[in-house]
């Protein structure tokens, strides 16, 4: 029994020495943290709007993280594990190895790595999705910022209920909700024709699959925030949905209740749809307070 806590201890011991260097470098972090927070505050007063692809910036972190800790049990795990099973070694002698001791380190190193490896490849897989998602609203919220040089009120990443809606609009010709897509293309093959998506007023056909869900998606979207600008205007709020494609050339062979447009149509169509209900100055105030208090929620960095 001495002998195993011995080993216990010396494996420890090992992974300690190890970690002691980032330890050491995490607690001057926290300290030099405290001790410039102790003197020094942000001069922001209020909490700042939500930028364009917000929550796909966090889960993207998030997923980053978990790819970090997982790169960190493939190090530390199988460090582990051999350092407790030299130790032992070196105890009873080069003479005496343990087979069995030897298969369980084996089976458990290997299962650490496995396992680890899986997920990350599993965390990548989402990363790629989501680093798309990202590009593609940054770029669709780009080009509508340029549309409040023409009176309108552009609010990104609005917080709903257990979902987001991508971006809102609040213009003197209507209000809409616009939900972007950044699909990626296929590289072979013609480049215009993978460029290409059609759109027949109830689904979307892409040269590598078709699907009605974000159709469906920007259409739920668009009559919550009808129902939650009326409810919290007093009045009521015609909301035009709309989906974003950036990157993608939009054929458009039929109408449905959702506009689907390319990123560089989004300046110059969405002023113009014919079927949005024009809101007066007083209305669009309003409209855009209410965005607003629910887009203002995000922590300055330096407060943090």
């Amino acid at each position: 029994m001495m002998s195993f806590l011995l080993e216990l201890l010396q494996a420890l011991g090992i992974v300690m020495v190890m970690l002691i260097g980032p330890i050491v470098a995490v607690s001057l972090l926290l300290w030099r943290k405290r001790k410039v927070r102790k003197n020094r505050k942000s001069p922001l007063t209020e909490q700042l709007l939500r930028p364009p692809g917000h929550r796909l910036l966090m889960q993207i972190d998030a997923l980053r993280d978990d790819i970090d800790e997982y790169l960190m049990r493939l190090m530390l795990i199988p460090t582990t594990f051999s350092a407790f099973y030299f130790s032992r070694l070196y105890v009873e002698g080069p003479n005496k190895p343990s087979i069995g001791l030897a298969v369980i380190v084996g089976i458990a190193v290997l299962g650490v790595m496995i396992h680890s490896t899986l997920k990350m490849l599993k965390c990548a897989k989402k990363l790629d999705a989501l680093k798309a998602g990202y590009d593609g609203e940054l770029a669709v919220g780009q080009e509508l910022d340029q549309l409040m040089r023409s009176g309108a009120w552009v609010f990104h990443d609005v917080e709903a209920d257990g979902f987001n809606i991508d971006h809102v609009v609040v213009a003197p010709q209507g209000v809409f909700a616009i939900e972007t897509k950044g699909y990626t293309k296929p590289t072979g093959g013609d480049g215009k024709a993978n460029a290409r998506v059609t759109f027949d007023g109830q689904k979307l056909v892409f040269p590598h699959c078709t699907t009605s869900r974000p159709i469906e998606q920007a259409e739920r979207q668009g009559k919550w925030l009808s129902d939650w600008l009326t409810k919290a205007t007093g009045a009521p709020v015609k909301v035009l949905p709309v989906l974003a494609l950036p990157g993608w050339y939009v054929e458009r062979k039929g109408a449905g209740t959702v506009h689907v447009l390319s990123g560089k149509e989004l300046r110059s169509h969405l002023l113009s749809i014919r079927r949005a209900q024009p809101v007066d100055a007083q209305h669009q105030a309003q409209i855009a307070c209410q965005l607003e208090q629910r887009c203002r929620n995000i922590v300055p960095m330096y407060a943090q």
